[in-house]
């Protein structure tokens, strides 16, 4: 008698827990809309911060970036000219090479100050690329014009 009434209590105990942890299905579907809440909620963040990371610059660091780029630019025309003087007043017939590279750094220059000119500062371009490359291209600019009076020849 005691096991039977130890069996039918096992066999309660397990009745009622099964029945208690099973969700119906309308729960089940509950628990689903949620968690697709839920992701549509991250994916949204998710845009937000990506948009956040490729936002235009501020109009105050945009003018300031300008100005500077504006000023090396300027810097690098006069370096230019100066060489063109140089050549001028040399009196002897400088390489057409030297008369090359030299137009061919005002060109560059001349395209920088186009690039820098045309950019549209707005959401939908990448600022700080935008700027690291600029950046470079002008570094670049000003090294060539610093080693174009270098000579190597030995």
């Amino acid at each position: 008698m005691k096991k039977l009434n130890f069996a039918l209590a096992i066999v309660t105990i397990m009745t009622g827990l099964m029945l208690t942890s099973c969700k119906p299905n309308t729960e089940k579907v509950q628990d689903a809309q949620e968690n697709v809440d839920s992701t549509k909620t991250a994916l949204t963040k998710a845009e937000d911060n990506l948009n956040q990371a490729k936002r235009a610059a501020t109009t105050e660091e945009w003018q300031q970036f300008k100005e500077d780029t504006n000023a090396k630019i300027e810097e690098n025309n006069a370096k230019i000219a100066e060489l063109k003087l140089k050549i001028k007043n040399a009196g002897k017939d400088i390489d057409k090479a030297y008369q090359r590279n030299i137009d061919t750094i005002e060109q560059k220059n001349k395209d920088l100050k186009i690039k820098i000119d045309s950019y549209k500062n707005d959401v939908n371009s990448d600022w700080n690329s935008f700027k690291r490359e600029l950046n470079h291209d002008v570094d670049e600019l000003g090294k060539s014009l610093k080693d174009f009076t270098v000579d190597n020849k030995k």
